[in-house]
């Protein structure tokens, strides 16, 4: 199987929590946790940090991973991605959140493979069965439905699908938000305008699916957490130092 290169969009400030991506409680940078965890997938032959913040870039560089500037106009970071996949010599590029230190790279591995899967497919994601602790009513919880052939129908952050006749008992799946795509489609989405249910729902997948293309969805069990908050921040530091500390017992 090809191998894919991630790709990490990062930008300095953050309304919750400027300047996230270069905060080092730890002794590394945020960022650069990211990086460390998506170069152990065993389908990632490269790691590749592209911002338009020159401090990202160079503790990118003093890291040892390849930094690559962009424009900072840009919108999302898929759009990001996007300009310099013309430039990039493989078949699948993944999209690796720069705020998420802990993410598995065994989920990283499963998106690339449902995607290589799904030759008729330009996207693929990841998707977890909600547990009891999720709540299907919280709009920060993306959900998804699938069809039997293994493709996203659709996206939603209301609780879908609904359950029309009483008990609400239906297993239901949230959205993991790694991306994985086929390189020659970046460029096709970064000219797709924007849709009806993307800007209603505020989720950019819905541009895809609303054009015509398709989403490979593999279901897999995921736990890691995002950082948005300095308090989500001290959080991970005090679960990396304790197993720092485990290690060394």
């Amino acid at each position: 199987m090809p191998g894919a290169i991630a790709v990490i969009p990062a930008r300095l400030e953050s309304s919750r929590f400027p300047r996230k991506a270069l905060a080092d409680t730890t002794g590394l940078p945020l960022i650069i946790h990211v990086a460390r965890q998506a170069a152990k997938a065993t389908h990632v032959q490269h790691v590749i940090i592209v911002s338009d913040a020159e401090e990202i870039l160079q503790s990118a560089r003093d890291h040892g991973f390849e930094a690559r500037a962009t424009r900072a106009d840009h919108l999302n970071g898929t759009t990001r991605i996007a300009e310099i996949a013309p430039d990039l010599d493989c078949e699948l590029l993944v999209n690796v959140q720069a705020d998420e230190p802990e993410i598995d790279p065994i989920i990283i591995d499963a998106a690339i493979e449902t995607l290589q899967s799904h030759p008729e497919c330009q996207v693929g994601t990841i998707a977890s069965w909600m547990t009891p602790e999720d709540d299907p009513q919280d709009p920060n919880l993306v959900k998804v439905v699938m069809n039997q052939a293994g493709e996203a129908l659709y996206f939603s952050r209301a609780s879908i699908p609904h359950q029309r006749d009483g008990d609400d008992d239906t297993p239901r799946l949230k959205h993991v938000g790694l991306y994985v795509y086929r390189r020659d489609f970046l460029p096709v989405y970064a000219d797709l305008p924007a849709t009806r249910a993307e800007e209603a729902e505020k989720l950019e997948q819905l541009r895809i699916l609303e054009h015509g293309y398709r989403i490979a969805v593999a279901i897999r069990e995921s736990n890691h957490q995002g950082i948005d908050t300095p308090a989500q921040y001290e959080a991970f530091v005090a679960r990396q130092l304790a197993g720092d500390a485990g290690s060394q017992d």
